[in-house]
């Protein structure tokens, strides 16, 4: 009975329950993701894609010509019969002054009479026409403006020289008696009806603001039907070879410098040529001075061409230029660099400050970026005043003694920000293309911070 009373218990531990535990572990996960949503902002992303930019420009240029104003040496009425941009050649006539004038009208009304067209001149007509319909756009509708007052300066350049021969024992007897006189070309050139002050602008002696448009003034000859002795009667272009002035930035003359040739486009209809330039620095500012060959006709009544350089199309991948920021960043020199651990990635010797022994700590920092004796660090693992060990000397660097700023963008892949370096090669207002083969760069089909300035490095990512 005795042996019955002394009843020893024991105490029963608590087993664990595999399912609270997990259940626990999946609370503080969703306590964890719900604190970094609610403490993150969202982050916009964009995917990087191969892109091409065109590093083109477009200049307002002044054209320069080498031009003769004629005058037309006695008072009148005149009469032209060449048309506007036509050459001529020594001794053609392009205009007459009737002193007294019923010369003139008649000249002028036989002008206005199609029937005297011969079945050249008409023919002449019909090929023009032809030739326009078989090359017209709906979408430069303008053209056809051009094309109506061409052929009216034509049939009224072409019924005068008929009226001139119909009239000719008339002519000869005002000639005798001079007050009729028959203007001849004393050069040979392309005759155009108006003056503009430019005439005797050189690529020597032009101004800044012999540039700017604003003030031009274009003074047309071709509808006088009176003249005063001193009065421009037309311009005479003596020569095919003329020059366009282009205002350039430094960056521009720069990277031009070395260059003979360079291929331009008229933004006025599309035409495109490579033509010779050369480089003037003049005021304090740079001018290219293109010189032309040809064409000078097709532009014979403009002074001002918008003329677009076609330098070059850059090709890499295409990133917005929101996405680019910058980053500074430590630089050690790669002597103090190592391999050790269990890792082949490079790491640092730091000394411990705080250790009464000397020791020394081996850290593996992310490298961003190297030159031939530094690479780039930050502070995720060292910071400023830390000693750094030399390998196999007693040489020490500290860091923070040299620091530089290097540009790039965030990348976003892995859910949280890591910069990355970027090489720009070009950029326009929106968007930069850079290098696809940068170290430590970004790739294709990266995902980026689409605003760099709103990310900070390790900050995690809501998308």
């Amino acid at each position: 009975m005795e042996n019955r009373d002394k009843v020893i218990r024991i105490r029963r531990v608590p087993s664990l329950n595999i399912g609270v535990i997990v259940f626990l572990i999946i609370i503080i996960y969703m306590a964890f993701n719900l604190i970094s949503y609610l403490t993150s902002s969202p982050v916009a992303e964009y995917e990087v894609g191969q892109g091409t930019i065109a590093t083109n420009h477009v200049y307002r240029g002044l054209i320069i010509r080498d031009e003769t104003v004629v005058y037309a040496g006695q008072s009148g009425y005149i009469n032209y019969y060449i048309k506007n941009g036509q050459k001529v050649s020594v001794n053609d006539i392009v205009y007459s002054i009737d002193t007294k004038g019923d010369l003139a009208k008649q000249i002028t009304t036989a002008a206005e009479d199609g029937t005297t067209l011969t079945t050249q001149s008409l023919s002449d007509i019909s090929d023009k026409i032809d030739q326009f319909y078989n090359s017209y756009d709906s979408n430069s509708f303008s053209v056809v403006y051009s094309l109506k007052n061409d052929l009216d300066s034509q049939l009224t350049k072409t019924l005068s020289v008929n009226a001139l021969n119909d009239l000719r024992d008339a002519i000869h007897s005002a000639e005798a008696n001079n007050t009729f006189y028959k203007k001849k070309s004393e050069k040979p050139g392309v005759v155009v009806y108006y003056t503009d002050g430019y005439e005797n602008t050189t690529t020597d002696n032009f101004s800044a603001s012999d540039l700017t448009s604003s003030s031009y003034k274009k003074i047309s000859l071709e509808n006088n039907t009176e003249v005063s002795a001193q009065d421009a009667a037309y311009k005479r272009i003596n020569s095919e070879n003329w020059n366009i002035i282009i205002q350039v930035s430094d960056d521009v003359a720069k990277q031009l410098s070395e260059n003979q040739y360079v291929k331009i486009r008229f933004c006025k209809d599309d035409f495109t040529i490579t033509v010779p330039f050369s480089i003037i620095r003049k005021d304090g500012s740079y001018y290219m001075n293109l010189s032309l060959r040809t064409a000078m006709v097709r532009y014979v009544n403009d002074r001002f061409a918008d003329v677009e350089l076609v330098l070059a199309e850059e090709t890499g991948l295409k990133i917005p230029n929101s996405s680019i920021t910058s980053k500074e960043f430590y630089t050690i020199p790669k002597k103090y660099f190592t391999q050790g651990g269990d890792s082949s990635s490079l790491g640092l010797l730091i000394k411990n400050k705080n250790s009464k022994k000397e020791s020394v700590t081996l850290i593996q920092p992310t490298i961003y970026y190297e030159t031939k004796k530094a690479y780039y660090v930050d502070d995720e693992f060292v910071s400023a005043g830390d000693v750094v060990i030399g390998n196999d000397s007693s040489e020490t660097y500290t860091v923070g003694d040299n620091v530089a700023s290097l540009t790039g963008v965030y990348n976003i892949n892995k859910g949280y920000a890591v910069f990355k370096q970027i090489n720009i090669f070009s950029q326009n207002d929106n968007y930069a293309i850079v290098d696809p083969k940068t170290d430590y760069g970004i790739a294709l089909y990266d995902h980026i911070a689409l605003d760099g300035s709103k990310v900070k490095e390790n900050q995690l990512v809501i998308q």
